[in-house]
């Protein structure tokens, strides 16, 4: 019989993530079959399924430590924020409904019956399930009809151990007041507490250790030390790419619009990893930086919306700018979508229905359609010949004049866009650079050959799960699962 355990945060951020995902990668070393679960999360940054559908792209993450395929089952809700009041709806990997924040709220206590078959299908085959919830455990101004946090821990009857980051300040102040403001039933549910991201002599944080256990009556574990190269792993959240590196001294630079609804932006990650490649975020507001040598437009969740947004910044004259000076321009998903002539959206898919001017400088044209094309594909790039494994996330069909060159080829057919002059390319294609010999092409002789993304991700999580192995309990808090019975 499976067991589970639920990892829930004092707050957004705090490593549950991570966590989860090296003890995905910690007990599968042990040869115990594991599976990730988060019954609802939101984050724009998703990644396709075994099963044809989407799913966050932390879940995705979590699946590959486990060393399984990646099912909508891991991750049943997913909100994709379109608008700042409004989200679409994903349920079990497909589009359901765009929902403002109000009418998800009251409508969310019907998806509940779904989560469980969802939790449900992932325990018959495992071992163990690792749950991850989803912001902080005390919003308690959200408990009603609750999916993400304890919600779900009571309906599936999961216990849970709540994580907190010492480096926010406050952790025991954040560990122990959440306890304070929960309901009791609520805090019954918590076999343990764990203190995540230290820093400095751990033996400092002893007392610190003690008063939470004493001030909960649950034991309280760690610290868990900072793992240094978390980097180094995709990232879910957006607020990642406001600290991104950048080092001027690098032979070529990429400036990438970060635009307000920027989604799938792990696309960039095998670009920063590269030692002579500087990858530069440019924020709403600030000019794009003239000695570019690249412009990238990054897949949108709000296509039309995030083009009226790059217009405001005023990106629209510094691409125009660059592109008259000779620089080249890659746009990919909605980004591709954006330097076309038009993007249609009659039907109200992303908002109002109306027709937005694009950038002219792709001779394609974009209408939205309803249904989303979500597909792992195996492409072959048209320039170099080389192989990508990529995948399509997108809604709309795009056509043109410039569809006659195509960017990449899959099962014969053409992909992706290239300008007359060459210098400008769009591509539905995400993941991308994630294929060594792709990006070596792509970057010519500025391509490090000792770069192995995907090697590189593998090693990584090794790395994570002997961390975790070396400074946390495991077996304490195999320990703390419950079998999960018939809900």
């Amino acid at each position: 019989m499976a067991k589970s355990l639920m990892f829930m945060g004092t707050g957004s951020d705090v490593g549950k993530s991570l966590l989860v995902a090296g003890l995905c990668r910690a007990l599968a070393n042990r040869g115990l079959r594991i599976a990730p679960f988060k019954p609802q999360n939101m984050s724009n940054n998703a990644a396709v399924t075994a099963d044809g559908g989407e799913i966050g792209r932390a879940q995705a993450l979590q699946a590959r430590a486990a060393r399984r395929e990646p099912v909508t089952a891991m991750n049943p809700i997913l909100l994709k924020p379109e608008q700042e009041t409004g989200s679409q709806v994903i349920v079990r990997g497909q589009r359901r409904a765009s929902m403002s924040a109000r009418a998800y709220w009251q409508e969310r206590g019907n998806l509940m019956p779904e989560v469980l078959q969802a939790f449900q299908e992932l325990a018959s085959d495992v071992d163990v399930v690792l749950v991850e919830g989803a912001g902080s455990a005390s919003e308690v101004n959200l408990r009603a009809n609750d999916l993400a946090n304890f919600g779900f821990a009571q309906a599936a009857n999961v216990p849970v151990v709540l994580v907190g980051d010492i480096q926010r300040g406050g952790v025991i102040a954040s560990v122990v007041g959440t306890f304070a403001v929960i309901d009791p039933a609520d805090a019954r549910r918590i076999k343990a507490t764990l203190i995540n991201k230290f820093q400095g002599d751990p033996s400092l944080f002893e007392a610190g250790i003690e008063f939470i256990a004493e001030r909960t009556g649950v034991p309280c574990l760690g610290p868990v030390p900072w793992f240094a190269d978390a980097g180094k792993l995709p990232a879910e959240d957006s607020l990642a790419l406001s600290t991104a590196s950048t080092n001027a001294s690098r032979l070529l630079t990429f400036a990438v619009a970060q635009l307000p609804r920027i989604a799938n932006f792990d696309d960039l990650d095998p670009l920063r990893a590269e030692p002579n490649v500087n990858v530069v975020m440019v924020q709403p507001g600030s000019p794009i930086p003239r000695d570019a040598d690249w412009i990238i437009l990054p897949g949108s969740k709000a296509t039309r919306s995030d083009l009226a947004a790059l217009r405001d910044s005023g990106w629209d004259i510094d691409i125009a700018a660059h592109h008259r000076a000779g620089g080249r321009v890659l746009g990919i998903c909605g980004g591709y979508q954006i330097l076309g002539r038009s993007i249609a959206d009659p039907d109200g898919i992303e908002g109002k229905p109306g027709t937005s001017e694009g950038l002219g400088l792709l001779d394609v044209e974009t209408v939205l359609t309803p249904v989303k094309q979500l597909r792992v594909e195996q492409a072959t790039h048209a320039a170099s010949g080389t192989a990508i494994s990529g995948y399509h996330m997108h809604m709309g069909v795009t056509e043109g004049i410039d569809r006659r060159r195509a960017f990449a080829h899959v099962g014969g057919e053409a992909e992706g866009s290239i300008s007359k002059d060459g210098r400008v390319m769009g591509t539905y294609l995400h993941g991308l650079f994630a294929a060594d010999p792709f990006r070596r092409a792509f970057l010519g002789n500025l391509a490090s050959p000792d770069i192995a993304y995907e090697a590189s991700i593998e090693q990584t999580l090794d790395d994570l799960a002997a961390h975790l192995e070396k400074h946390l309990d495991i077996d304490g808090l195999l320990a703390l699962a419950e079998p999960v019975g018939q809900i």
